[in-house]
């Protein structure tokens, strides 16, 4: 018998726009609730407001998650002991990028992806700003030096999807095929 080990994920949602990726992300956990032993989410104030103000809603603490306040160092994923093995920051601005990338660890967040990446743990930008300056590219280069992935918030369209939440989800399945979930979701060449 083949037993999924279950996953403790940090979950970072930055300041930047894109609040409905992190929503269709956090909405994918609960479909994926057999993966998982944790999920452990820290939001900025900003991602609270984006959130707010984007998606029309509060609702980012209605989720069965555990919840850390910014500057809460005593969370688990504050070390390196507790073993969560990926950190996804979904949206990613380009300064908490440039922080991580210059190892500023001066809230949960940036201490988090710190000690994921000290660990040699899996960690997964979403960086959403667009157009990128040489500091932006340069600060990505660090990040995959030191073993993280930068996965843009660049949707894909081939799976034709049909409302926000469809367009937002072909980049989210991206991040969860890099921390290495089972999930259904489109896949190019397959039948459907």
């Amino acid at each position: 018998m083949n037993t999924i080990k279950r996953k403790k994920i940090v979950v970072a949602i930055g300041g930047s726009s894109g609040a409905i990726y992190a929503k269709v992300l956090l909405d994918r956990f609960l479909q994926l609730q057999e993966q998982i032993d944790t999920v452990g989410v820290v939001m900025s104030e900003n991602a609270k407001f984006n959130w707010q103000y984007e998606l029309d809603n509060a609702d980012f603490d209605q989720y069965p998650f555990d919840f850390y306040e910014k500057n809460d160092f005593m969370a688990p994923f504050a070390s390196g002991s507790a073993r969560y093995e990926t950190m996804i920051v979904c949206p990613c601005s380009m300064g908490l990028l440039g922080r991580i990338a210059t190892g500023v660890s001066n809230d949960l967040t940036t201490r988090a992806a710190d000690v994921i990446l000290k660990e040699r743990r899996r960690l997964i930008l979403v960086v959403r700003d667009t157009p990128y300056n040489l500091i932006h590219i340069n600060n990505m280069k660090t990040v995959t030096e030191a073993g993280g992935i930068i996965c843009p918030a660049t949707p894909s369209f081939y799976s034709k999807p049909k409302t926000f939440e469809e367009l937002a989800a072909t980049v989210v399945d991206r991040v969860l095929d890099l921390a290495d979930f089972d999930l259904k979701t489109y896949r190019w060449g397959e039948d459907h």
